[in-house]
């Protein structure tokens, strides 16, 4: 029986969270246990809807420089604004997401490489991030706290959102018209043109998508860590775009994976915590995490090319 592409899209990041799932249980038995298990995937949520975000800007083939600054942006709002005046919070985010939206359009319109407005946007997202909190601070607001914490039985919050996270996206950008045309700019902007469609608005709909989901995490960061920083989720740039990747997304061409994006965050999340869990400089974290990354992709080079082999014969 042989495998479509799309299936071991799903399948190879699958494994490689059962395989460090069941290296973590060996090695720490007590994780087997729903404390555990919330200790291991805590900042699960916040990393799937900022892998969720790159994953819309990977599909329309840019990428997103600026997911870090701008998720630690939405953090300090959510920190401010939105915990001490949230009619003032919700404008400061739908104003950003319009920012979101303008530089996506304004990338396809000049024909600029995403990589370097997107980098030039992370400057800006920092600067007034700082502007907000010069220095760590703020204060999460109640019901986001107790959205964050809340421990629905027999399965952790964490594990539970990313179910719904995965489900939604998988819905939005696989089974809906939108998911179709966002995967066709991706694929072949021009015969989208010339099928009647707006490239520049199906663009600015996509940023502006994934502005939202940022902001999700920025929120969802802080209601995990009571508190906000400049600087809280800088990393989440490099972890956005190796989820997607390890998920069986490609930088070209509209090739996503919803699910497998959020599965191949929850693995990195795993990673992680779980070296945390064992007092592990955090050092060694991003090395762990890049080793699995690493070795995930030589498995899908070697897949592959067992593929075209197939067709060739």
């Amino acid at each position: 029986m042989k495998l479509s592409s799309g299936t071991l899209r799903l399948i190879i990041p699958a494994v490689s969270l059962a395989l460090l799932l069941a290296a973590v249980f060996y090695m720490q038995p007590r994780a087997m246990s729903y404390t555990g298990l919330n200790l291991l995937f805590n900042l699960a949520v916040p990393i799937a809807l900022a892998t969720v975000a790159q994953m819309l800007i990977m599909a329309v083939n840019d990428l997103d420089l600026s997911m870090g600054t701008f998720v630690s942006f939405c953090a300090c709002v959510t920190a401010t604004f939105l915990q001490a005046s949230p009619a003032m919070g919700v404008l400061i985010f739908l104003g950003a997401i319009a920012a979101y939206a303008a530089m996506g359009m304004i990338i396809h319109v000049r024909e600029l490489p995403s990589i370097v407005v997107t980098l030039g946007m992370s400057f800006f997202w920092g600067g007034l991030a700082v502007l907000m909190l010069p220095s760590p601070g703020g204060e999460a607001p109640g019901w986001v706290r107790w959205l964050m914490t809340s421990k629905p039985p027999f399965v952790p919050m964490a594990i539970v959102a990313s179910v719904v996270i995965a489900a939604v996206t998988h819905f939005l950008i696989m089974r809906s018209s939108f998911g179709v045309l966002i995967r066709g700019v991706g694929g072949n902007f021009r015969s989208v043109e010339r099928a009647g469609w707006s490239v520049i608005r199906i663009r600015a709909a996509t940023y502006a998508l994934a502005a939202l989901f940022a902001v999700l995490s920025g929120i969802a960061l802080v209601g995990l860590t009571t508190s906000a920083d400049a600087n809280i989720a800088l990393r989440y740039t490099l972890l956005s775009i190796a989820g997607v990747i390890l998920g069986g997304g490609e930088f070209v061409g509209g090739r996503v994976s919803p699910i497998g994006a959020v599965i191949g965050a929850l693995t990195l999340a795993l990673a992680g915590s779980f070296l945390s869990f064992m007092r592990i400089s955090p050092d060694w974290q991003i090395g762990a995490q890049g080793a699995i990354l690493i070795v995930v992709l030589a498995l899908r080079l070697f897949l592959n090319r067992l593929e075209r082999r197939e067709k060739i014969q």
